[in-house]
């Protein structure tokens, strides 16, 4: 694809101006890439009656059904439904266009080939990571890593990087779009990126050397591992003085979060960092940044590339779009993309703030921004703890309940069942690496009330460990990604609520 394509100022359009090329580069995506070429949009839209020339606006898109990871999965009775959902060419329907024909004679058979095979052909393959499903490739061809080196770019831009700056791009080396996001952020940007691999690779003391010797301007990882980097550089007196940006994916960021990895910079000798967190998915191929909001008591959101995808906010109940600035579910849908390509995919991911078309007080660009936080629309197992069976709480809130404490360095929350006895009640155990020297009674009064506060239960217990020893328990170094909520139970315990929404109950 050619670059100005992808670099057209939409960025600057009114908010009407701009839905209107997108339903206009919509109307031409489905007519000339998405129905003609995928197996499953050409048998959708077939069966729905839907000619792919009558979308023309974002309204119209509410008549395309939406796509879900249950499409996405292996059936039973058709088997793998991978080759569905990629692109791929009919050469007889190609070589019918106009534009094909004014490409030959431009440029010849033989460069107009290779184009094609350019444009289709998979070259990489990413894959979902499998925690409510099956695991689900996702292939990209040559032109959609050339779009990973635009958002990747814009990224870089966006966060106020630098081409002089050094990057270590700290996340696992995997078939995960965070990885490869990175990797070609540092490509597009034209600026040194050490890809480290993470923890697997390297071990964590390979990344503190890294951050030891390369004295690094900016970090690009997971949240905890990222601050279990920095703890033990802080621990053995290190210095990194260039530190300025830290850029996080993976995980949320709340502001303790935050406000923890600044204070371990400035024990390093740096100056004021900006720590700023990114949204992707596998399914869209690219993910989006927040602008460092400079003097913002919040976050500003997630800059899009309203360009390269549409998003919608949607009712997760009735499938209706919201209002702007409404809270919904997010769903996903690519204007450019070739190789594996999902219509109106329903994330499972919840927007508290839903989406603006707002200039960005942070930066004042005018790209559309997704506002708040980002949860899992449901998200929940069931725990029976003394006589209270099936109280249900939501996982999102236990994923960075402790996070905003601030004496609190690193925890995990830990559920078993008592004694191992798979007939016994279940139980939460706290684990909690506390920052500096605390008063444990306080801080176990503290930690208490913000679980009643937000889960109307009690953990069982709160063991309190070194900073190693949680390093130790969340994975550090050996996990794909560091565990701060785990569970012990029995594994047909377990199995039985894997469809219940996340649950704890009273001690």
């Amino acid at each position: 694809m050619k670059k100005e394509t992808l670099d057209k100022s939409w960025h600057s359009l009114a908010p009407d101006e701009l839905r209107n090329l997108q339903g206009r580069r919509l109307r031409r995506y489905l007519d000339e890439q998405v129905v003609p070429f995928s197996a499953h949009y050409r048998e959708l839209f077939a069966k729905e009656g839907i000619d792919p020339r009558s979308i023309r606006t974002l309204e119209d898109m509410e008549r395309i059904p939406f796509t879900s990871k249950r499409h996405l999965v292996d059936d039973p009775e058709r088997g793998s439904r991978v080759r569905d959902f990629v692109l791929v060419p009919d050469e007889a329907i190609l070589k019918r266009r106009p534009s094909t024909l004014l490409r030959v004679l431009r440029h010849g058979p033989a460069a107009v080939k290779e184009g094609f095979a350019k444009e289709y052909r998979p070259l990489l393959m990413t894959s979902t990571t499998g925690r409510s499903a099956e695991p689900v490739p996702f292939f990209y061809s040559a032109h959609d890593l050339d779009i990973l080196a635009v958002t990747g770019r814009r990224m870089m831009e966006i966060c106020e990087s630098h081409p002089d700056f050094r990057h270590i791009n700290m996340f696992p080396f995997a078939p995960h779009l965070a990885f490869w996001q990175a990797h070609y952020a540092g490509l597009g940007y034209n600026t040194f990126t050490l890809s480290s691999g993470g923890g697997k690779v390297m071990g964590t003391e390979g990344n503190v050397r890294f951050l030891e010797r390369l004295k690094p301007d900016a970090l690009i990882g997971m949240p905890t591992f990222i601050y279990h980097v920095l703890q033990i550089a802080v621990e053995r007196g290190l210095e990194s003085p260039n530190l300025k940006k830290i850029v996080l994916g993976g995980e949320k960021v709340p502001p303790g979060t935050r406000r923890k990895l600044r204070a371990l910079c400035a024990e390093l000798g740096s100056g004021k960092v900006d720590v700023m967190a990114t949204y992707g998915f596998t399914e869209a191929k690219m993910a989006w940044p927040e602008c460092p909001g400079h003097g913002l008591s919040e976050p500003p959101g997630y800059h899009l590339s309203p360009d390269l995808g549409i998003i919608e906010i949607i009712d997760p109940d009735t499938g209706k779009v919201v209002g702007e600035g409404e809270p919904g579910e997010i769903v996903f849908t690519p204007l450019t993309s070739r190789g594996s390509v999902v219509i109106r995919y329903r994330t499972g991911d919840h927007i508290s703030g839903g989406l603006t078309y707002l200039p960005c007080p942070g930066c004042g660009r005018t790209m559309p921004r997704l506002l708040g936080a980002i949860s899992r629309v449901t998200d929940v197992r069931r725990l029976h703890i003394g006589k209270v069976k099936g109280t249900l709480i939501n996982f999102n809130e236990l994923e960075n309940i402790l996070d905003n404490i601030d004496r609190i360095g690193t925890w995990q929350i830990e559920l078993r069942k008592r004694d191992n006895d798979p007939l016994a009640p279940d139980e939460i155990i706290v684990h909690v690496a506390p920052r500096g020297r605390v008063s444990r009674p306080s801080l176990v009064t503290e930690i208490e009330n913000r679980f009643r506060a937000v889960t109307e239960v009690t953990p069982n217990r709160i063991e309190f460990h070194n900073a190693e020893r949680l390093r130790s328990l969340q994975g550090v170094g050996r996990a794909l990604k560091e565990e701060k909520v785990v569970d012990h139970r029995d594994a047909a315990v377990a199995s039985d609520d894997k469809t219940e929404l996340s649950t704890l109950t009273e001690s």
